[in-house]
C-alpha cells in the first residue's frame, strides 16, 4: 500500500504562529523560497516525548536564515515552545519535527527585500531512516558524480534548502543502481559527506572524520564526535582522499535521521560493522534517550 501524502494528513501545523489543519498549511506558488531557494530548514528527533538537542537545531535555524541575509521574526524561545507543544497536539512520543523559514511572494525576481518572511514546524512519527535490517548489516553508498562546491560560492555552513538539489540528484542515482545513498567528494576531489549525513571512518583503532569547511557540521555529528572521545577513542578530523578508503575497516553515517548508521560498502571499497561502530551506536542511542526517573524506593 502507498505511504500517505504529505500533504494529507491529520493534526496540525504551527505556522506564523498559529496551529493551522494539516491540509490548510500552504503557501503560495510565487512564493520567493520555492523560486529561488530563500528557505532554511532543520530536521529535529524527538524520543519519549523530548526533542534532542532542540536549542542547538533552533540556533542553528536563525544563524542560516542570517547567512542567507534574512532575519526569522520570532525567537528561539518561541520557535523551541512552538515545538514542543506541536508535540503535543500531535500526540507524538518519538517522532520527527521539520522547521522551515522562507521568503514570501511580495516581491518576484531575485531581489526580495520586502518580502515577508514565513516559518512553519511539521511533526509525525518517524521510521528508521534506512532500512533497519540492511542498517544492521551496513547500508552499501554509491559514489556520487556531483561534488560539494566551494565555501566561496556558495553559503556552506547554512542549512539551505537549495544546497541539497545535488543531494537529491545523488541520492536517486544511487537508489536506481540499488545503493541506499551516495557518498559526496568535496571541489577538491576529497571526501566530504553523504547526501544527508556525515561520514566517518575507522584505522587501526583510530576514527577520522573530513573536515568540514564546505559542508554542514552537523549536531550529530558533534554529538558523536563528543561520544567517541569519552569512551577514550582517539579522532581525527582531517582532509582524507578517496584512496584511503581502501585501507579503513569500518565506516559509518552520523545524522539526525539516519542517527549511526553502518556503512558496508562504498562503491569498489568494503568495510565492516565493527566493535567502534557498534559501540558509537549504542553510546548514541543511550545519548538520545530521555532521562528515566528513578526507581520508587
Amino acid at each position: 500500500m502507498a505511504a500517505r501524502s504529505f500533504d494529507d494528513r491529520d493534526g496540525v501545523i504551527w505556522m506564523d504562529g498559529a496551529f493551522v489543519p494539516w491540509p490548510k498549511a500552504t503557501l503560495h506558488v510565487l512564493s520567493h523560497g520555492l523560486h529561488y531557494a530563500s528557505a532554511v530548514f532543520e530536521g529535529q528527533r524527538a524520543y519519549g516525548g523530548r526533542i534532542f538537542k532542540l536549542r542547538e537545531h533552533t540556533e542553528r535555524l536563525h544563524e542560516s536564515a542570517r547567512l542567507l541575509g534574512f532575519e526569522i521574526p520570532w525567537s528561539i524561545e518561541v520557535i523551541d515552545e512552538a515545538c514542543e507543544e506541536l508535540m503535543r497536539r500531535q500526540d507524538l512520543v518519538d517522532g520527527y519535527l521539520r522547521p522551515i523559514a522562507w521568503r514570501g511572494s511580495e516581491m518576484m525576481g531575485v531581489s526580495a527585500q520586502r518580502n515577508t518572511i514565513h516559518l512553519a514546524i511539521a511533526a509525525w512519527e518517524w521510521p528508521s531512516y534506512f532500512d533497519p535490517e540492511q542498517r544492521l548489516k551496513g547500508i552499501r553508498l554509491d559514489l556520487a558524480r556531483f561534488r560539494r562546491p566551494d565555501p566561496a560560492t556558495i553559503p556552506a555552513k547554512a542549512k539551505a534548502a537549495g544546497l541539497y538539489m545535488i543531494c537529491t540528484i545523488s541520492k536517486h542515482e544511487a537508489e536506481d543502481k540499488g545503493y541506499q545513498d551516495a557518498l559526496m567528494l568535496d571541489w577538491r576531489g576529497r571526501v566530504a559527506e553523504a547526501t544527508g549525513a556525515n561520514v566517518f571512518y575507522v584505522r587501526d583503532g583510530v576514527i577520522h572524520t573530513p573536515e568540514p569547511d564546505c559542508f554542514l557540521d552537523g549536531i550529530t555529528r558533534r554529538t558523536v564526535i563528543d561520544l567517541a572521545r569519552a569512551r577514550g577513542y582517539e579522532l581525527i578530523e582531517r582532509a582524507i582522499m578517496p584512496e584511503e578508503m581502501t585501507d579503513f575497516s569500518e565506516c559509518f553515517l552520523t545524522g539526525t535521521a539516519a542517527e549511526v548508521t553502518p556503512v558496508s560498502e562504498i562503491g569498489p571499497y568494503r568495510f565492516e560493522v565493527g566493535a567502534i561502530t557498534r559501540a558509537l551506536m549504542d553510546d548514541y542511542a543511550a545519548a538520545v534517550q530521555p532521562e528515566r526517573a528513578p526507581e520508587p524506593a
